[in-house]
C-alpha cells in the first residue's frame, strides 16, 4: 500500500443505478468469467504464468493476460446489458395497459401520445435482447478461443434504431411530462409499472430519468468497445470485427446531435510576449462564491487584477490598487469567512486526466509523429491545468483597498501568502502617496501587460520546457538537525511541504522544541514525491492560543525552500544542506529513493518475524489471518489518532517507525507499551510501511494486472461486477486483511471534518502498491478508492450463499 495511480478513464454514466441495491450486484466468485444471475457456473483455471524469458515466451505471456481479462470485461459487460433490459422493460410495462385503455370511452393517454412517449423503445429492446441471447450462451461456454465480435458488430450496425430515438427524445419528455401532470391515471400506471419491475425510478416525479437510459446507452456502448477491443490481442478473430463495431460506432456518436452530449467547458491560456515586473502570476480569484481565473500583476506603485480576454492577447483589467493603499486582513480575519470547496473528487478526476494526457504526449514523442495530434493534445494539457489552477487551491489571502473594499484570491500555501505580503511590504516602504489612473491611461497600462508580462502559463510542473528535468517520483528522506539564528527563545516547529501537480502540500511535522534559542530536531521523516521539484521549510512560533475551528493560530517565523535536483540526489548518500531564511539557519540532510527502487518487492529470506513475510503466513503470536501488525496498529490509532490532522497523510519520525519494526519483527511482548507512548503518525507511517515492503502486493501478482484493468472499465455495472469479481477471488488470508483494513479507512474517513482526511486522501497516501514488474503504478490510488467508495462488500462468509452465486439460473 501506498502509491500514487497511472491514468484510467472511468466513465460514471450509469447513475440510476445508486439506488438499486448493492447486494444484487455481487458477481459470480467462480472463475467463470459470468456475473450475471442468470449464467450457470462453467469453471476455468486462471492461466499459469510461464519461467521461461524468451521474446516466444513473453509475448505468449501477455496474450494469455489479455484474454484473461478479455474474460472478466465481458463478464462486465453481461452483467450491465442485463441492467440495461430491466430499465427498458420497466420503461415499456406502463405501454400495455395504456394502448388497452386508448381503445375505449375512457383513454388514459390518446394513442398518438403514447407512441410519442415509447417511440422505438420495443425496438431498442428487441435489439438488446437479441444481443443478450446471443452473449449469453457463449460466455457461457467460456474459453479463450470463444468468439463475440460478429454480436458487436451486429449490435452496432443497429444503431440507426437509436438516431431515431433521440431525434424524438425531446418530443417524448415533453410530452410525458405534461401527460403527468394533465393524467393522474397516467402517473399511476407508470408508478406501478416501475415498482413491478423493481427499478428505483417513479416515472410521475421525473419523467425523464428512464427515456434518457438509451440516449446515454450511445455513448457507453462505444467505450464498451473500447474496453473489449483492448484486451483483445491483435491476433485473435475478434480483433477485425470490432474494430469495425467501433468504427460504427465512433462516425454515430460524432454525428449525434450534440444537445444530447454534454459540452466540455474548455479554458485557453494564450500565450504573449516577456516583459519584466516586480511580479505577475496567474491566480484564482473568488468573486460571489465563484473561481475565476485571473492574471495579478505587481508593479511598483500599484497592485492590478487582469483578465485574459478570450479572441486575442488582450487583457481587461478588473480592478487595480495603488501600493500606499493595499492593506492585508490579518490571519484569523482572512480565515474567518469560509472558502466554498471543490469536491476532492473532481480534483482527483481530473489529476487522473492531466496524467493520461501527459502520458499521451510522451508516447507521441517517442513514436516521433508529431504534428498536429502532439499539437492537439498540448493545448488540450493547457486546458486541463487551468481547470486545476482553478480547483485546487483553498487557503483565502485577502487585500483591501482604502475605501476597505475587499477581494478575495485563492492560493494552495501559507508559503505564498507571506510571501505576496512581504513583496508588496517592501514596495509600499517607497510608495507614499495615493492616485487615480484615467480611463485612457488604465487601457494603456493593461495593454501593456501583454508585452511585459513575464509568466507566460500557469504553475504546474506539466507545463514546462522539453529540456527541463522532470519532476521526482518516489521517496524522500529527510533529517530535519537544528536551528541557529533566533533572536529570542520561542516554541518553534517546523512543516516540510513539496510540490504535487503544481501545488504545495504538507508532509510532515517537526515535534515543537520549547523556551530556546537553538532548537535540535533531529527527526528524520520520509516523504513520498509525486513530480515534485521544490522542497519547502516553514518555521512557526507555537501560539498558546487555539481557536475554536481549529485553524493555526501560530506565527510564521521563517520560510524558505530548495530546489530537489535530480542530479544531486540521485546517490545512495546523505546530501548536507542549509536553508537560510531571515537571519535564521536550518540544517537539513536528504536522501532519494526513486520509484523504480522503492516499489521493488525483494523475496524475503525470514522465517519468522513480521516485516517481509507474506500475508498468510502465521507467526507464533498470530491468531488470526489479519496480521497481528495490522490489528494492533489499526487499534492503537483508533484508540487515540482519528481526530490528528492528517493522518497517515502527515510523516511520523523514521527513527520511531524503525523502533517500531524492530520490535514487531523481534515478537517484542512489549510492543503495546511501546506503541503507547510512540506519535500516532509513527504508528500510521509504520503500517504503511509494512504493506509496502511485503514480498507481494495485498492484491497478488497475479491478479493485480486484472484490477488495474477492471479499474479502467468505462461502463460502471460492468466495473462493479469486475471489481468485486476480482477481490472475492483472493486468497481468503489477503482478502480478510483487505477488508479489515477497508472498515478502518473507512471509520477514518467518518472522522474528515477533523483529520482532513477523505476517501481520496486516504486512497492517495495508502492505495496498493503494484508488484515490482509493473509500469502501472497510477492506477494504484484508484482501486483503493472505488472500494472505498462502494457502501457494501460481500464477506467470504457470505458470498456462497448468496443467490447471485447460485449455478441455477
Amino acid at each position: 500500500f501506498g502509491g500514487t495511480p497511472p491514468p484510467a478513464y472511468c466513465y460514471d454514466g450509469e447513475r440510476g443505478e445508486e439506488n438499486r441495491p448493492h447486494h444484487e450486484l455481487v458477481p459470480y466468485t467462480d472463475d467463470s468469467p459470468s456475473s450475471s444471475p442468470r449464467l450457470r457456473s462453467k469453471p476455468h483455471g486462471m492461466p499459469s504464468s510461464s519461467s521461461m524469458d524468451s521474446p516466444k515466451s513473453v509475448r505468449r505471456s501477455h496474450v494469455e493476460k489479455e484474454l484473461e481479462m478479455r474474460k472478466w470485461v465481458l463478464s462486465g459487460i453481461l452483467a450491465s446489458e442485463e441492467t440495461y433490459l430491466g430499465h427498458l422493460e420497466a420503461l415499456l410495462l406502463p405501454m400495455k395497459p395504456l394502448r388497452a385503455a386508448a381503445t375505449t370511452s375512457q383513454p388514459v393517454l390518446s394513442l398518438q401520445q403514447i407512441e410519442t412517449i415509447f417511440f422505438k423503445v420495443p425496438e431498442l429492446h428487441e435489439i438488446h435482447k437479441d444481443f443478450y441471447d446471443g452473449l449469453l450462451p457463449r460466455v457461457q461456454q467460456w474459453s479463450h478461443h470463444q468468439r463475440v465480435g460478429d454480436l458487436f458488430q451486429k449490435l452496432a450496425s443497429q444503431l440507426g434504431v437509436y438516431r431515431a430515438f433521440v431525434d424524438n427524445y425531446k418530443v417524448a419528455v415533453e410530452t410525458a411530462e405534461k401527460c403527468c401532470q394533465a393524467h393522474p391515471q397516467f402517473a399511476e400506471i407508470s408508478e406501478v409499472g416501475s415498482s413491478a419491475c423493481g427499478n428505483a425510478f417513479v416515472f410521475s416525479r421525473t419523467p425523464t430519468a428512464l427515456l434518457y437510459k438509451p440516449v446515454d446507452r450511445i455513448t457507453r456502448s462505444t467505450l464498451v468497445l473500447h474496453d473489449l477491443l483492448k484486451h483483445t490481442p491483435s491476433c485473435h478473430p475478434d480483433y477485425p470485427l470490432l474494430q469495425d463495431a467501433l468504427r460504427i460506432s465512433q462516425n454515430f456518436l460524432s454525428s449525434i446531435n450534440e444537445e444530447i452530449t454534454p459540452r466540455r467547458q474548455s479554458m485557453t491560456v494564450k500565450k504573449g510576449e516577456n516583459r519584466q515586473l516586480v511580479k505577475d502570476c496567474f491566480m484564482v480569484e473568488l468573486v460571489e462564491c465563484a473561481r475565476k481565473l485571473r492574471h495579478v500583476f505587481l508593479f511598483s506603485d500599484l497592485l492590478l487584477c487582469a483578465k485574459l480576454k478570450k479572441k486575442g492577447q488582450q487583457y481587461d483589467c478588473k480592478w487595480y490598487i495603488p501600493l500606499a493603499d493595499v492593506t492585508f486582513q490579518s490571519i484569523d480575519e482572512s480565515e474567518s469567512s469560509p472558502v466554498p470547496q471543490i469536491p476532492e473528487e473532481e480534483v482527483e478526476a481530473l489529476k487522473i486526466k492531466i496524467s493520461q494526457t501527459k502520458n499521451d504526449i510522451q508516447r507521441e514523442k517517442r513514436a516521433c509523429k508529431g504534428g498536429k495530434a502532439l499539437e492537439r493534445l498540448k493545448k488540450k494539457l493547457c486546458e486541463q491545468e487551468s481547470l486545476l489552477l482553478l480547483m485546487s487551491p483553498c487557503m483565502a489571502f485577502r487585500v483591501n483597498n482604502r475605501n476597505g473594499k475587499g477581494y478575495t484570491f485563492l492560493i494552495s500555501s501559507d508559503y505564498e501568502r507571506e510571501e505576496w505580503r512581504e513583496i508588496i511590504r517592501e514596495h509600499q516602504k517607497k510608495c507614499f502617496k495615493s492616485f487615480s489612473l484615467t480611463s485612457v491611461e488604465l487601457q494603456m497600462l493593461t495593454n501593456s501587460c501583454v508585452k511585459l508580462q513575464t509568466v507566460h502559463t500557469i504553475p504546474l510542473t506539466i507545463n514546462k520546457e522539453d529540456d527541463e528535468p522532470p519532476g521526482l517520483y518516489g521517496f524522500l528522506n529527510v533529517i530535519v538537525h537544528s536551528a541557529s539564528g533566533l533572536k529570542q527563545s520561542l516554541n518553534l516547529y517546523c512543516t516540510l511541504e513539496v510540490d504535487s501537480f503544481g501545488y504545495f502540500v504538507n508532509k510532515a511535522k517537526t515535534r515543537v522544541y520549547r523556551d530556546t534559542t537553538e532548537p535540535n530536531w533531529n527527526e528524520e521523516f520520509e516523504i513520498e514525491l509525486e513530480g515534485s521539484q521544490t522542497l519547502r521549510l516553514l518555521c512557526y512560533s507555537k501560539s498558546m492560543l487555539c481557536r475554536d475551528d481549529g485553524e493555526n493560530t501560530d506565527k510564521m517565523v521563517a520560510k524558505g525552500q530548495i530546489q530537489l535536483d535530480p542530479q544531486t540526489l540521485q546517490g545512495k548518500d546523505w546530501q548536507r544542506t542549509v536553508i537560510t531564511m531571515n537571519g535564521i539557519e536550518v540544517k537539513l540532510s536528504m536522501k532519494f529513493t526513486s520509484r523504480e527502487f522503492s516499489l521493488k518487492r525483494m523475496p524475503s529470506r525470514k522465517q519468522s518475524g513480521v516485516f517481509g513475510v507474506k500475508i498468510g503466513v502465521v507467526t507464533k503470536r498470530e491468531h488470526s489471518k489479519v496480521p497481528l501488525i495490522v490489528r494492533q496498529c489499526v487499534e492503537e490509532i483508533e484508540r487515540r489518532g482519528m481526530e490528528e490532522v492528517g493522518i497517515y497523510r502527515v510523516s511520523g519520525v523514521a527513527t520511531d517507525i524503525q523502533t517500531l519494526k524492530a520490535a514487531f519483527d523481534a515478537n517484542n511482548k512489549d510492543v503495546s507499551v511501546i506503541m503507547s507512548e510512540m506519535d500516532v503518525n509513527a504508528i500510521a507511517g509504520t503500517l504503511k510501511l509494512y504493506f509496502r515492503e511485503l514480498p507481494e502486493p495485498l492484491f497478488t501478482d497475479e491478479l493485480y494486472p486484472n484490477f488495474t484493468g477492471g479499474i479502467a472499465l468505462s461502463d460502471s455495472v460492468a466495473k462493479e461486477s469486475c471489481m468485486l469479481n476480482l477481490l472475492l477471488s483472493l486468497p481468503e488470508p489477503n482478502l480478510l486483511t483487505f477488508l479489515f483494513l477497508l472498515d478502518h479507512l473507512k471509520r477514518v474517513a467518518e472522522n474528515e471534518m477533523s483529520n482532513k482526511m477523505s476517501f481520496h486522501n486516504l486512497a492517495t497516501v495508502f492505495g496498493p502498491h503494484p508488484p515490482a514488474q509493473s509500469s502501472a503504478v497510477m492506477s494504484q490510488v484508484q482501486v483503493l478508492l472505488y472500494f472505498l467508495q462502494l457502501e457494501t462488500i460481500p464477506t467470504p462468509d457470505s458470498k456462497r450463499q448468496s443467490i447471485l452465486f447460485s449455478t441455477e439460473v
